[in-house]
């Protein structure tokens, strides 16, 4: 059964995925038979009399590996090679492995042996981590409805299967819209204010397609290209109305991939599976896995971050328009003036273009600073390795090694946009560390980007934020692979509550700002010069340019999406857009044109896992710039700090709280001030 399938064949502890070798109709015999494989595992457990870890857990963690390990490696190149068959064969193994989740989780018989083990004798000698592994499990059960019956079971898991499906389907409108707008443009006029590395991609894009001139489209790099610098007002508009009304029933390719019945769908069954299991609403069923437990309190934490910040960003558009129209601005400042005037204010008071700093970030040189930072802090070794085969030219894979030379792990860096990938940047797992009969399998990750691409033969050169968004992926990268946990469920990221997944992330963005870690990568392209001082003071200077701007906007996004799925109302097609607006009048200080459907683009929430949770970026941006000050405290690469955020937090996993590994790192719970301070609201909070 297993002959000539490399899904199958590539599971043990030490293999990688045979990426060229994995076809669409290889997909679905393997993962029917990986389930059937793992379900009987369950089965058997579920009939122990005597339960013990070994007959229990560990043969269910053994088979869901596998199970896990196969579909890794199909859900990413769905999401980094979409094509039509892929496609088809990865939609039609999701109704299989919700079904078998839903299954597992509602397994009574499986439930009550779990419930034995941890009541047994043997829990008391068990080590803190099983302890927590079984903690989670019983749960994960609850919240699995393992206590419905009847009729409310069934429909349990009616509600999972759809969901999974609607799901997948936002993501794909999301993907097929942003690919279906294009604009050709052979009068070179238009793209009046474009530096030259812009045009050249624009270019590199239309010769891609064999065109002549330039091709916009809505990927990031094209699409920020002309809102930050096309002096044409009426493009600007143009693409921006493109971007912000995908997927939705506005803009140029009007419902054509419209999301908006399917999310609000997605919202009326995450309300009803919520009060299957017993909860008011699902920000409530969201929070009872996270460090945050009352939706109150989260409102609140976010309420007073707007408060503090809504002074400042109000102070920065009066700025921007008062700049944009001395600047020549004949109305009033619109959604698709701010990015642009902002760039030039920027430039203005700074002396700093973005442009200035491109030169000194080629790509090949940032990653190899980014892990000369990590081995400074952490005592790693990071190196290309030739030998695994990836899914496109442009991937490298490396391998991460400690001090004795022991293998950590490894991990597959895609760090540019192409056609039929999906937008964004995220890290995903392809293998998790856990003790196998074998010896421990070693965690190996996918870390995903879509930065400018290389134009001919020049290296890619990164804009500052794409080297921030480089390192914070990287940090999600190290929780994943630097973990000593050797448990599935707790191990790297597994287990960790939602809202500390960004610790680790947000908190490696802290040395892109430092001169002493900059020296290390930020070198001219072609010159090999460091940036000059001068350049960096400027660069320093402007860390915090349109700094309460930048936080309202996540204060908002985050208002929007706990209210959302706090606040549901039943029979209201147009709750999203108009909680959306409702938060908007709230908060910002600069509303977008009432046909903007920003959320109809909102994956984190609709198609990931930040429902209920995109809270979690401010609040982890607590947890790190609090960690980040104690390098503050003592100097940029502390060997022992450095080495106490290794132990406290990235190999802890999810074997204990996060707010217990916090505290063994930082000596005391967090606090608010480095934040503030870091982002120039200090004067606001008094």
């Amino acid at each position: 059964m297993n002959s000539n399938n490399p899904l199958l064949e590539r599971l043990a502890p030490e293999d990688l995925p045979a990426f060229s070798a994995i076809k669409p109709e290889h997909v679905e015999p393997a993962i029917r038979q990986l389930i059937d494989e793992a379900r009987l595992a369950v089965n058997q457990a579920a009939e122990q009399d005597e339960p013990r870890w070994d007959n229990v857990v560990a043969p269910i963690e053994a088979a869901e590996d596998r199970l896990g390990r196969a579909f890794s490696p199909v859900r990413h190149l769905h999401s980094v090679m979409d094509a039509p068959a892929l496609r088809e064969a990865y939609q039609a193994v999701l109704p299989l492995l919700t079904a078998f989740s839903t299954e597992t989780g509602q397994n009574k018989a499986l439930y009550e042996t779990y419930r034995a083990l941890a009541d047994s004798e043997a829990f008391g000698r068990m080590d803190a981590a099983s302890q927590k592994v079984l903690q989670d499990a019983l749960r994960d059960f609850r919240l699995s409805g393992v206590a419905l019956e009847g009729e409310a079971r069934e429909r349990y898991g009616q509600i999972m299967q759809r969901l999974s499906e609607l799901s997948t389907r936002f993501q794909q409108n999301l993907m097929d819209a942003t690919k279906a707008w294009t604009k050709h443009i052979e009068d070179e006029s238009l793209l009046a204010g474009l530096p030259e590395s812009a045009r050249a991609l624009l270019e590199q894009n239309a010769r891609n397609k064999d065109k002549p001139g330039w091709l916009l489209t809505l990927d990031a790099p094209s699409f920020m290209a002309i809102m930050d610098f096309a002096d044409d007002r009426a493009l600007r508009r143009e693409i921006y109305t493109a971007y912000t009304t995908r997927a939705s029933d506005q803009g140029p390719e009007t419902g054509d991939f419209d999301n908006s019945a399917l999310m609000n769908e997605i919202l009326e069954l995450r309300q009803e599976v919520s009060a299957l299991l017993g909860f008011a609403n699902y920000a409530e069923y969201s929070l009872t896995t996270k460090m945050a437990s009352d939706p109150a309190d989260v409102e609140s934490f976010l309420l007073d971050l707007a408060e503090r910040t809504r002074p400042l960003a109000a102070r920065e558009l009066d700025e921007l328009t008062a700049f944009a129209r001395q600047a020549g601005l004949p109305d009033e400042l619109q959604a698709w003036d701010a990015a642009y005037y902002s760039e030039k204010l920027k430039q203005a008071r700074y002396e700093l273009a973005s442009e200035d700093l491109k030169p000194y970030f080629p790509a090949p040189a940032v990653i190899n600073g980014l892990f000369e930072v990590v081995q400074r802090l952490y005592g790693l070794r990071i190196t290309a390795t030739g030998e695994p085969e990836t899914w496109h030219r442009d991937v490298t894979c490396y391998e991460i090694r400690g001090e004795e030379d022991d293998l950590r792990g490894l991990f597959y860096l895609d760090p540019y946009a192409r056609e039929d990938k999906r937008g964004g940047a995220w890290m995903d797992e392809c293998r998790v560390r856990r003790r196998t009969e074998q010896g421990v399998q070693l965690p190996v990750a996918y870390l995903t980007c879509n930065f400018n691409p290389p134009i001919g033969d020049a290296p890619a050169l990164l804009t500052h934020d794409e080297v921030t968004t480089l390192f914070h992926e990287f940090g999600h990268g190290l929780h994943h692979m630097l973990t000593r946990m050797e448990l599935a469920p707790i191990s790297g990221i597994n287990g960790v509550e939602w809202d500390a997944v960004e610790l680790p992330s947000q908190f490696m963005e802290n040395w892109c700002w430092h001169r002493e870690a900059l020296d290390l990568f930020a070198r001219h392209h072609e010159t090999g010069e460091t940036m000059p001082q001068a350049l960096f003071d400027k660069l320093s200077a402007s860390r915090n340019f349109m700094a309460g701007w930048q936080m309202l906007r996540q204060v908002e996004f985050s208002l929007f999406d706990l209210r959302l799925h706090r606040d549901f109302t039943a029979g209201d097609d147009d709750r999203v857009q108009n909680t959306l607006e409702q938060v908007r009048r709230e908060v910002a200080v600069l509303s977008p044109p009432a046909w903007n459907r920003f959320a109809n683009g909102f994956g984190h929430i609709f198609a990931g896992g930040y429902a209920a949770g995109y809270y979690s970026y401010k609040w982890a941006e607590v947890l790190s710039a609090d960690a980040f000050s104690a390098f503050e405290e003592t100097s940029l690469f502390d060997p022992r700090t450095g080495q106490r955020f290794l132990t406290e937090i990235l190999e802890q996993g999810a074997s204990r709280p996060a707010m217990e590994s916090f505290v063994a790192f930082r000596g005391r719970e967090p606090d608010i001030t480095a934040l503030l301070r870091h982002s120039g609201l200090e004067q606001q909070a008094a």
